[in-house]
């Protein structure tokens, strides 16, 4: 269930370059803003992922990850032999 907030209504001037400042606590943040009607806006605080994260998103994707960031959680580390793979790498360079 979501929780009601008030209403805060306050009167900010808009700057000569069209600017208005939402508060110190949104330095840095993005928002959507959607024009309603003609001088009615509503603005919302925005996530913005890069394009070429997007695919990251995608649901197929995000399940694949989900299951594989369980698997990581739920299994432990184990000993590695850094010589052995260090060997195997060799070899498979080598038949190149």
């Amino acid at each position: 269930m979501l929780a009601t907030v008030e209403p805060v209504q306050s009167i900010k001037p808009v700057g000569a370059n069209g600017q208005i400042s939402l508060g110190k606590q949104y330095a840095g943040q993005y928002v959507l803003t959607e024009e309603r009607e003609p001088g009615v806006w509503l603005v919302r605080l925005a996530d913005v992922i890069p394009r070429n994260e997007r695919w990251l998103h995608e649901p197929h994707m995000k399940a694949s990850l989900e299951t594989a960031m369980r698997w990581a959680a739920d299994t432990p580390p184990a000993p590695a032999d850094l010589k052995a793979l260090e060997a195997k790498r060799t070899s498979k360079s080598k038949s190149k």
